[in-house]
């Protein structure tokens, strides 16, 4: 997949390496029996469901994951003011790679891409994710019936987990789930379950290989130092945290949207295009997502 900007006014590059993390809506390769099983309908192409940014030192020190609502009121190139995965829904990868380095400062550098089929099935080929839910998720769009405590989630469940939107704070709470999911996958992976057990691994390789669509310039084998920087995340020797929230808006056409802090956002998009510690006061934590 062609996803990175070429050419044209991009971002200086930087100490670090950057990744744009993309999951799509994709339902390439699902039959009918197997949407309605994840709950995915029927539209076609490919739309983002997460977009998070993460950066991993040159100096070896704490890496960086930041999610990136998808209802972000952003500036486009050549279509104005709109949602961030309009930028997706407009111009592919190549327009949001191109989208997120305009409004961050931050160049990217490595691309990876997963849908809907993929994701379940690599939470599958470790034998499911486990999460603490804090209370009763229901989302009949997501075949999503959780009730609270904590659980083992299999694809489908896993799928509805981080796509929901039915909840308090909608997409805030969204990001929210999908970083605890990113963190609760890197334990599974790099745990002696999976990595001792052949008739687990090796189902991951191969889904991992299928799943994930990468840069031009990119391959599989680059998602490893990706790997170690979200293992360490997901250990805490990382810095995990979403865009400085702003407030809610609505587009001209009426359509909700996440507004972004500007002060605090360039504080943090700017420690990252350095390769600087993010400063402690732009970190956003659950508690102020409504966690």
């Amino acid at each position: 997949v062609i996803a990175l900007p070429a050419g044209g006014d991009r971002p200086a590059d930087g100490p670090g390496t950057n990744w744009l993390l993309v999951g799509s809506d994709s339902r390439a390769g699902l039959d009918q029996e197997r949407q309605a099983e994840l709950g995915t309908g029927d539209a076609q192409g490919r739309r983002t469901d997460t977009v998070m940014l993460v950066h991993i030192p040159e100096s070896g020190g704490k890496p960086t994951m930041v999610s990136l609502p998808r209802d972000s009121l952003v500036e486009i190139p050549g279509q104005g003011e709109d949602k961030l995965n309009a930028a997706f829904a407009y111009g592919g990868s190549q327009l949001l790679a191109r989208t997120v380095e305009s409004n961050t400062g931050v160049r990217i550098d490595h691309y990876a891409e997963v849908g809907l089929g993929g994701f379940a099935d690599i939470t599958d080929a470790i034998g499911g994710v486990d999460l603490c839910v804090k209370e009763p998720m229901k989302d009949p769009k997501a075949n999503l019936d959780l009730q609270p405590g904590c659980q083992t989630l299999q694809g489908p469940q896993a799928l509805g987990y981080v796509r929901t939107r039915a909840t308090a704070q909608g997409d805030l709470d969204r990001v929210r789930h999908q970083r605890e999911f990113l963190g609760a996958l890197t334990d599974k992976v790099s745990g002696p379950e999976v990595l001792a057990n052949p008739f687990r691994l090796f189902p991951l390789i191969l889904n991992t290989s299928q799943s994930f669509l990468v840069g031009r310039q990119d391959h599989v084998w680059h998602l490893g130092s990706l790997g170690m920087a979200m293992k360490g995340i997901s250990s805490g020797q990382g810095v995990t945290t979403t865009v400085p929230f702003g407030g809610f808006g609505e587009t001209d056409g009426g359509q909700s949207v996440v507004e972004w802090d500007d002060e605090g956002s360039e504080q943090l998009f700017g420690a990252l295009a350095k390769d600087t510690p993010v400063p402690p006061e732009v970190i956003t934590n659950e508690s102020s997502l409504g966690g």
